[in-house]
């Protein structure tokens, strides 16, 4: 059974070879010029003190065109991998009615879903894995340059968890081609399903997976930002505090606190900011709206054009006033435990892909006739 299994699959499996081969050649000719590229920066750079052209990070703008084509290709191929592999795996079947002939013979039901879930499932893993790590090999210096690890597409670009979404994505392909018995229809809800999971994963339990680590800032630290937003003296002014520059770590949250925990109230803010939140609804003179709100002054890492320096003045006055009573905490999920979410967000998608192979299961015995 596992052969006729593996010679019914032998169409697929060679054009993700032949596909994973391409990959690697690619992968191998453009690797070693952007090592290269980075050695060369960063040499440049500590021989200038910190001061040359070479410290704007050439490595990101290497081969742009290519780094955006294989980030694309692993975040879509688990994807891919369900539509073309796990849909038609048991839709076709249905469909076409061959199922009543395979299901005749001397090999059980149960046993043919199995093997064929087994199968295709573990060529799965095996070719979004292979393709992740060849991923993970070639990025090395961009990883060094970026070191956002934990973003949301960094994250799924490397280590092992590739495989354990491509996994998912077969199993619940194949499910709904089990289910609505149509191999198009089943590819279309995969789809839609997947990138569901995949965001709310992504967006609302990874930040979970441990408890965060928290750290007291000053206001004026300097790899942080924050600023002040309002509409004038008549409205709410608030703090609003800027994730720090942490490397290869996941923020989850900041606010500006005093030492009882407590954030500074709208009037207090425009007590010890008189320059910033004056009788005007707009923002003082020279100064661009920002980010945080209309009519609001920003600093830090915000994104402000043309400040007047009576502007900045004032915005340093009230950092400096602030900085007295207040200061910002950041809880996050530091760099050391991106391996540890790796595991735990694999685990997570082979149980849910454990799950619906066994709803798989029992449809096959209960519900196929």
């Amino acid at each position: 059974m596992i052969a006729f299994g593996w010679r019914q699959f032998r169409a697929q499996a060679t054009v993700g070879v032949a596909g994973l081969v391409v990959v690697a050649i690619v992968l191998a000719v453009t690797g070693p010029h952007l090592v290269n590229v980075y050695d060369t920066a960063v040499a440049a750079c500590k021989a200038s003190g910190g001061t040359s052209t070479a410290c704007n990070n050439p490595v990101t703008a290497s081969d742009k065109g290519l780094q955006i084509a294989v980030m694309a290709l692993v975040l879509v191929v688990p994807a891919l991998i369900g539509m073309f592999w796990g849909a038609p795996l048991i839709a076709h079947e249905l469909e076409t009615g061959t199922f009543r002939l395979a299901w005749t013979q001397s090999v059980s039901r149960l046993r043919w879903l199995l093997v064929k879930l087994g199968v295709v499932g573990l060529a799965s893993m095996l070719a979004a894995g292979l393709l992740s790590l060849m991923v993970t090999w070639w990025a090395s210096p961009l990883d060094k340059v970026n070191q956002n690890r934990f973003s949301p597409s960094s994250f799924a670009l490397h280590g092992f968890v590739p495989a354990g979404y491509a996994l998912f994505a077969f199993a619940l392909a194949a499910t709904v081609g089990l289910l609505v018995r149509r191999t198009l229809p089943a590819m279309a809800v995969t789809l839609a399903g997947y990138v569901v999971a995949r965001l709310g994963v992504t967006y609302w339990i990874r930040p979970h997976y441990m408890s965060p680590v928290s750290a007291t800032l000053p206001l004026t630290y300097a790899d942080t930002g924050f600023g002040f937003s309002g509409p004038g003296a008549g409205g709410v002014a608030t703090v609003n505090a800027q994730a720090p520059n942490l490397p290869n770590a996941l923020v989850t949250g900041t606010s500006v606190v005093d030492k009882a925990g407590q954030s500074p109230t709208s009037a207090y803010v425009k007590q010890v900011c008189p320059n910033i939140f004056g009788a005007s609804s707009g923002p003082p003179p020279g100064l661009t709206k920002g980010v945080s709100g209309s009519g609001g002054i920003l600093g830090g890492h915000s994104s402000v054009s043309r400040v007047a320096p009576s502007a900045q003045n004032a915005f340093n006055e009230c950092v400096n006033t602030l900085s007295a009573n207040y200061h910002q905490v950041v809880t996050y999920q530091p760099s050391n435990r991106f391996w540890a979410f790796q595991t735990i967000e694999t685990a997570l998608f082979v149980v849910l892909a454990a799950v619906l192979a066994g709803l798989c299961a029992w449809s096959v015995r209960h519900r196929i006739t």
